[in-house]
């Protein structure tokens, strides 16, 4: 029987459905990963999961036991890593976990045994009594895991588990995950938008975009769904594309032809959190305008009554290598990619372009990703999205609070 296993799990915010009939199952022992842009769903699904949300309609069972029916059992079976900061950074280390035991209803003695073996696991045995204030980002996160660990959980949630950390950070963090899922034989789900980190670490991969699965199966299976190798063009003036693009994909080598954004865009993401920083005291106070959502995938209608800062935080400027002034990219799936290079370079050469980079490379799940959704997975769109999800969320809790 699976340890969690989900039918039909929806979840909409008015207007906005953020999970779609989402179903999956996952077996003991395994790392499964929801890999997805901000706003893709996988922190609403955890959510509901966990019981933190309840679902618009489906269900599912986690420990054998109904999120809906048994919210307290499903507590009791599970440990949840946010991806926001929970600690109290004015208590030591120590202190933050006897408070979680105690919460939990771990007798003294068990509870200190257990906050020493788990110091152990996450290596910090010599920094327990330093106040939280004092460590680095990354022991902060370990202390976060060691605490989700305390109460012996069967199944253990990571969302976004290294957010903010710097690469070497990073890996530190990957080798405590699998070091636990295998010594302590927890089942992992985690929550990711970085597809190094999904392949890395995961048995298993969902690729979930707008509330929806789209893909599921193992690293290597879906990078072997793009057969052939991924040659990257970067051009010096991006509006030399739409001259190019339909002489490649007429070639019988060429598998298919993907213009993406390179990936700059802090640019656009800087000037639409400040517009939503702006509108604080207006309309995020307040209801947020109607919305629709859809469309062919990786593209969103925004609505004509959107408020105006929003929609050009979302779209940006009007650059000459095109959206937010970034260039754009094509991505090439082609047979024998090597082999193929000259001709393509000969090929943009007569157009009159000029080509700043070409890169060849095996797929990624980063190409999987554009290959099932259309878009790149660092779409500056999902930020937009996770700000309404948060909205949404925030609400919802306030609403349940009051009328509990």
């Amino acid at each position: 029987m699976p340890v969690i296993e989900a039918n039909n799990l929806t979840k909409r915010f008015g207007p906005l459905t953020a999970v779609d009939h989402v179903s999956f199952s996952v077996e003991e022992g395994e790392i499964l990963g929801f890999l997805g842009p901000n706003g893709a769903g996988k922190t609403t699904t955890l959510n509901m999961l966990a019981t933190l949300l309840r679902p618009t309609s489906g269900t599912a069972t986690v420990n054998g036991h109904d999120i809906l029916e048994e919210s307290d059992a499903v507590r009791r079976s599970i440990g949840f890593v946010f991806q926001d900061p929970t600690l109290d950074i004015e208590l030591t280390g120590h202190e933050n976990l006897d408070f979680h035991g105690r919460l939990y209803g771990l007798k003294r003695d068990v509870r200190q045994q257990r906050i020493k073996e788990i110091l152990k696991v996450v290596q910090l045995t010599d920094r327990a009594d330093d106040l939280v204030k004092t460590y680095s980002g990354g022991m902060k996160r370990r202390l976060e895991i060691a605490r989700g660990l305390l109460h012996y959980p069967k199944v253990l949630f990571l969302d976004e588990p290294t957010l903010g950390l710097d690469p070497q950070t990073r890996r530190a963090i990957w080798e405590h995950i699998q070091r636990l899922n295998q010594d302590e034989n927890i089942t992992i789900i985690l929550t990711t938008h970085y597809t190094e980190e999904a392949d890395y670490l995961c048995d298993r991969i969902q690729i979930i975009d707008f509330g929806k699965i789209v893909a599921l199966d193992t690293p290597d299976k879906l990078k072997a769904r793009l057969e052939g190798d991924i040659v990257s063009l970067v051009f010096k003036d991006s509006a030399a594309i739409p001259k190019i693009k339909p002489l490649l994909e007429k070639k019988g080598w060429v598998r298919r032809v993907d213009e993406v954004a390179s990936d700059n865009n802090h640019a656009a993401m800087s000037r639409m959190m400040q517009a939503m920083r702006g509108m604080a005291s207006g309309n995020m106070g307040g209801m947020m305008p109607s919305m629709s959502f859809g469309g062919a995938a990786g593209r969103s209608k925004i609505p004509k009554h959107m408020p105006q800062k929003i929609v050009q935080g979302i779209g940006g400027g009007n650059g000459e290598n095109g959206r937010d002034g970034g260039q754009r990219r094509l991505n090439l799936l082609v047979d024998d990619g090597g082999h193929r290079i000259p001709e393509i370079v000969k090929l943009v050469d007569r157009t009159g372009a000029v080509l700043e980079s070409v890169e060849l490379h095996k797929p990624t799940l980063d190409d999987v990703f554009l290959s099932v959704t259309g878009r790149n997975i660092r779409d500056e769109r999902g930020s937009f999205m996770e700000t309404v999800r948060r909205y949404r969320i925030v609400r919802e809790a306030r609403g349940q609070h009051v009328r509990g």
